[in-house]
C-alpha cells in the first residue's frame, strides 16, 4: 500500500512539474517578442517622441527593461501599467513614473490603451536589439577601397595617356630634326646644292593691301560687334541658371523628391499672397525637431551624411534648439539666405493668382525642383518668356469662381470653349507694369 501511495504521489509531483516547466516556457517565449513586428509598432507608435540612442521628447529606449530593471528594480508589468496609461501610474504616486515626468518637462506620455501586451512585448524586443555593426566587404577596406591599393585606383587614367602621346610627340619631333640634319651634311659631304624656295610676300601684307578685302572685312567687323553688343545688353539682368551657395545647404531632391513635401507645405503663401515667401525656421524644426540626422544611404559621393547632419546642426544653432537637452535655449542667429529668382520693381507678378486661380503649377516657372540638389534659376524670367506662356496657356473656366462672370462674357462674345490669358487682356502692358 505504501509503495502504490509513494508511485501516485510520485507521479503528481513529475505532471505539476512537467506542467509548471511548460507553462514557464510559453511565458519566456511570450515575452521575447518578435523584433521585425516590433520595428513596425516602433515606426508607428513611439518614433515621433523617442530614438533608440538618443533622448528626444522622452528618454532613449535601446534596452529599456534591461535597464528599468538593473537601476530601478521595475519589471515588465510596470512598462504594460506606463505605456497603457501612464497618467494613471503618475497620479498613484509611483515615484519612478513621477522623476520621468519631471525630468522630461512634465509632458505626459501619450497613452497607448491599443496595444496589446504581446505587442509590447515586440516593441521591448526591438529595443533589446544590439546596435548594428556595418559590414565591411572581404578584401575591401573602410574608405571604399581594396586592401593593399589605393582606394583611387581605377587603370590607366586620362593624365597617363596624356603624358605618354606628350613625351611621344616629343620623341617624333626630336627624330625628324636629327634626320633633317643628317641629310644636310649629307648633302654638304657630296657637295649637293639644296635649292632654297623663294621668300614670297607674306599672306597678312597681301591682304592688308588689298582694298577690296579690307572694306568687306570692316564691314562684317561692323555688323558682328553690333550683333554681339546687342546680345550682350539683353542679357543684362537674365539670371538663367544662377545657382548661389546658401548658408544653410538645403536639398530640394530629398525634401521634395525623395520624401515628397509639397511645395506649399513651406512656400505656404503662395496661395494667398504676392510673393511665395522664405519659409521661417520653425516651419523647418516641425520635423528637424525629431529628424537630427539622415540615413546613410541618402549620402551621396559629393554629399556625405556626415556634410548633412552638420546642416541640421547650423539649423539647431540657428532657431537656438539644444539637442542634447531638448529644449529652446533663446539664443537665435538670423539665417542670411541668398535670393535666387528676383524680377524688376517694375515688373507686377501674383503668385496667388497663378497658383490658385490659374492652378499652374511650381515646376512650370521654377523646374524640376524635386530633381534639384542645389535649387538654381531654371526659366529666364523674360518678357518674352512670360507673354509666350500667355499666348499657349488655356485658362481653367470650370469651376473657377474668381473670374466667373468675365469668363462667361469672354465664351459668348469669341464663341468659344477655351480661352488663352492673351484673349484676356493678358498681353496689355499695365497687366505687368505699372
Amino acid at each position: 500500500m505504501k509503495q502504490v501511495i509513494h508511485r501516485k504521489l510520485s507521479k503528481s509531483i513529475f505532471r505539476v512539474a512537467l506542467i509548471s516547466l511548460l507553462a514557464f516556457t510559453a511565458a519566456l517565449s511570450a515575452q521575447e517578442g518578435d523584433p521585425a513586428k516590433g520595428k513596425e509598432l516602433f515606426n508607428a507608435n513611439c518614433a515621433a517622441c523617442h530614438k533608440l540612442d538618443k533622448k528626444m521628447t522622452g528618454p532613449a529606449l535601446r534596452n529599456v527593461e534591461q535597464r528599468l530593471s538593473e537601476e530601478e528594480g521595475l519589471d515588465r508589468s510596470w512598462l504594460y501599467e506606463w505605456i497603457h496609461n501612464s497618467a494613471a501610474l503618475i497620479k498613484d504616486g509611483d515615484a519612478y513614473a513621477n522623476k520621468i515626468y519631471n525630468e522630461y518637462n512634465k509632458t505626459a506620455m501619450t497613452a497607448f490603451p491599443q496595444l496589446s501586451d504581446s505587442d509590447i512585448d515586440n516593441i521591448l524586443a526591438y529595443t533589446a536589439e544590439e546596435i548594428p555593426v556595418p559590414v565591411v566587404p572581404e578584401g575591401q577596406v573602410a574608405g571604399g577601397g581594396s586592401a593593399g591599393m589605393p582606394s583611387n585606383t581605377g587603370g590607366v587614367t586620362n593624365d597617363v595617356l596624356l603624358g605618354a602621346l606628350a613625351i611621344l610627340f616629343a620623341l617624333l619631333a626630336i627624330g625628324l630634326y636629327a634626320v633633317n640634319k643628317t641629310l644636310r651634311r649629307f648633302a654638304a659631304v657630296q657637295e649637293i646644292e639644296i635649292e632654297e624656295r623663294p621668300v614670297r610676300k607674306p599672306l597678312w601684307k597681301a591682304f592688308v593691301e588689298n582694298q577690296f578685302l579690307m572694306v568687306v572685312l570692316a564691314i562684317f567687323f561692323l555688323l558682328g560687334s553690333a550683333y554681339f553688343a546687342y546680345g550682350w545688353m539683353m542679357q543684362i539682368g537674365i539670371d538663367q541658371g544662377y545657382q548661389p551657395v546658401q548658408p544653410i545647404h538645403y536639398s530640394h531632391k530629398i525634401h521634395a523628391g525623395d520624401n515628397g513635401i509639397d511645395c506649399k507645405y513651406c512656400h505656404s503663401s503662395a496661395r494667398v499672397s504676392k510673393h511665395s515667401g522664405i519659409p521661417s525656421l520653425n516651419i523647418c524644426m516641425n520635423c528637424h525637431k525629431s529628424i537630427y540626422e539622415v540615413a546613410p544611404e541618402t549620402a551621396t559621393a559629393e554629399y556625405s551624411k556626415e556634410f548633412y547632419d552638420g546642416e541640421i546642426k547650423k539649423l539647431y544653432k540657428a532657431v537656438g534648439w539644444d539637442d542634447e537637452n531638448q529644449r529652446y535655449t533663446g539664443k537665435t542667429e538670423p539665417v542670411k539666405w541668398v535670393r535666387i529668382h528676383n524680377l524688376p520693381d517694375f515688373v507686377y507678378f501674383n503668385h496667388s493668382q497663378h497658383v490658385t486661380v490659374g492652378g499652374v503649377e511650381c515646376q512650370t516657372c521654377h523646374g524640376p525642383v524635386e530633381e534639384m540638389e542645389v535649387l538654381y534659376q531654371h526659366a529666364p524670367l523674360t518678357m518674352g518668356w512670360c507673354i509666350d506662356c500667355h499666348r499657349v496657356t488655356n485658362v481653367n473656366l470650370e469651376d473657377n469662381g474668381y473670374y466667373q462672370k468675365i469668363h462667361d462674357e469672354l465664351k459668348e462674345k469669341y464663341q468659344v470653349e477655351e480661352l488663352t490669358e492673351a484673349q484676356m487682356g493678358g498681353l496689355e502692358c499695365g497687366r505687368c507694369h505699372y
